[in-house]
Formats: structure tokens, C-alpha cells, sequence
């Protein structure tokens, strides 16, 4: 086991990820943050709550949308589905998804198709807290990353929201 974030580096990459973003954004009215359930969410509660922060008088368009049933797996095995939360269009906006953890790819993969069922975007852009850069099954890149790691295939990378960390396995 290896601590890749500990509590201090972990705030400061919410803090710097969240900084990226608005340097990126033009208009935030044309911008909508969707966080990915399950283990997405934690992550992107934070940075938009840091985001709210830093721009205190802008309108925040901010949801959680479900994945369960647009994944390629859904067949092996039996999932319990999340909420998804997305109270306003997409429909021209600007889509910033984010996540955890990329690993294969196949997450954003469902989300992307996901998306389409709430409108036709304007452009998507990936936000992810830990890039695992080897063993992509699919040409999916992150847009803003907090950290990027060189892992092996029987390691796990997993967020501890309780000790507020990220660990290697």
C-alpha cells in the first residue's frame, strides 16, 4: 500500500483542479459541472463547492448523472442503480465531467452516452481527480487531471473520502 495523495496534497489539487476549470471557463452560464455516481460525486461535490467559493456571485449548473445502465458490463453481473440528478438542459452547453479515477475508459464511455439522453452538448470536457495512464481500453484523455500515476493492471487505486487520501493497492 502507498498514500499517492495524503490529506494536505489531496485539498491542494481540489483546490488547484478547481482553479484550471475557471481559468478555462469563459461564461459560466454556459457551463454545466456533472459529477459521475457513484465514486465520482465526492470528488466533484468538492470542487464545485470550491468553485461556488471562488466565484461567489455566479450560478453554478451542477448534477450527478447515473451510468449504471449505459456500461458495457451491465450483462456480467447484477448493479444497483444511483441517482441522477440533472435539472437543467445541456442542450449547446459546455459539459464538464467528472470523476475519480480513469482507469480503462469504459466509464466515460457510458457517461458519454449517457449525456445524450439530457441533449446535444456543445462540447465535454473530462475532469478527473487520479489519471491511472496505462491500460486504456479506450482513446479516452483527461482535460484537467490532478494526478497522474504509473500503475500495473493488479493494482487498485481507490479514494478515501473518511481519511481524505488516495492509495495505491
Amino acid at each position: 500500500m502507498k498514500v499517492i495523495l495524503d490529506k494536505p496534497q489531496l485539498n491542494i489539487t481540489l483546490l488547484r483542479l478547481a482553479h484550471q476549470l475557471l481559468e478555462n471557463i469563459d461564461d459560466l452560464e454556459q457551463v454545466v459541472f456533472i459529477g459521475l455516481q457513484p465514486r465520482g460525486i465526492f470528488v466533484s461535490n468538492k470542487i464545485v463547492e470550491i468553485i461556488k467559493q471562488l466565484s461567489p456571485k455566479q450560478k453554478i449548473q451542477y448534477g450527478i448523472l447515473d451510468i449504471t445502465f449505459y456500461r458495457d458490463d451491465v450483462r456480467d453481473e447484477l448493479h444497483n442503480a444511483s441517482k441522477t440528478d440533472i435539472p437543467f438542459t445541456i442542450e449547446g452547453k459546455k459539459v464538464i465531467l467528472i470523476d475519480d479515477v480513469l482507469y480503462t475508459g469504459r466509464t466515460i464511455r457510458a457517461a458519454l452516452d449517457a449525456l445524450q439522453d439530457f441533449g446535444r452538448s456543445q462540447k465535454v470536457e473530462l475532469c478527473v481527480l487520479v489519471d491511472r495512464r496505462f491500460n486504456r481500453e479506450l482513446p479516452i484523455q483527461p482535460d484537467y487531471c490532478g494526478k497522474a500515476i504509473d500503475s500495473i493492471i493488479s493494482q487498485k487505486v481507490k479514494v478515501n473520502w473518511d481519511k481524505e487520501e488516495v492509495v495505491l493497492y
